[in-house]
């Protein structure tokens, strides 16, 4: 990649600032995957070694790129590619299947896997009868081993008897037992992370997070799931096509 560093050269003659072309060009490469997802980008001095520029001109690059999102500083380590997970509003897939079609390692850190007597939210997004059994799995998503998103999902235990036995991938053992979800009707807000959500994450608390409720139905119409998605924001993009 470094001999192709120079492709990135802000051109002195043009009136936008050196640090926004940077910014832009240096936007546009991690686009068209010239580094990947929890690379190291080349330090400060390096680009301005190789660029010409003043490292003042790339720290501004980089802040402006940190605050977009698109990298993260580490502490004593260097500044690297943030992972982003675009997940499509039209297409109903699993958070293991949308990292794996994007060359990402889909992981699961779990917290807890329980039968218990179905809550009375529960009781109504799934449209269960009272004293009903659920399963509940509540769960750290990873990708590449950093932390995507909390989720806690609540299945009808008819149709996971021993939640022990899933692995990765929740629709690959509901599709197992014949009951994988064909719809879902999904509803996504801003929220801010408290204290346990912080420590789970590694966020700041505070920090912006999207909270997405998501409740899935069988092809007969009965619900199968209910998942509460706590994601992080500054790695998690929801894309939706619109025609007219």
């Amino acid at each position: 990649m470094l001999a192709q560093l120079s492709d990135f050269k802000p051109d002195a003659d043009s009136v936008t600032p050196l640090y926004m072309q940077l910014a832009n060009k240096l936007s546009a490469g991690i686009t068209s995957g010239d580094w990947r997802a929890n690379e190291a980008l080349p330090s400060e001095r390096m680009l301005s070694d190789m660029l010409d520029i003043s490292r003042v001109t790339a720290r501004k690059a980089i802040d402006m790129l940190c605050d977009r999102g698109m990298l993260t500083r580490r502490r004593g380590s260097g500044t690297y590619i943030t992972p982003k997970l675009e997940q499509p509003l039209s297409r109903l897939t699993s958070f293991s299947e949308e990292l794996s079609q994007r060359g990402f390692t889909a992981g699961s850190r779990w917290l807890e896997r329980e039968i218990g007597v179905a809550a009375p939210l529960e009781l109504l997004s799934l449209g269960l009868s009272p004293n009903m059994p659920v399963a509940r799995l509540r769960r750290l998503r990873t990708a590449d081993d950093v932390v995507m998103a909390i989720e806690t999902t609540t299945i009808p235990a008819i149709h996971m008897p021993d939640p022990h036995g899933v692995t990765d991938s929740l629709y690959g053992y509901l599709e197992a037992r014949g009951a994988i979800p064909m719809r879902a009707l999904q509803h996504i807000r801003a929220v801010n992370a408290n204290a346990e959500q912080a420590r789970l994450a590694g966020l700041a608390p505070g920090a912006a997070m999207l909270h997405i409720t998501r409740v899935s139905y069988l092809d007969s119409g009965a619900a199968v799931e209910l998942t509460h998605s706590f994601c992080r924001s500054d790695y998690y993009e929801f894309v939706a096509e619109s025609r007219r």
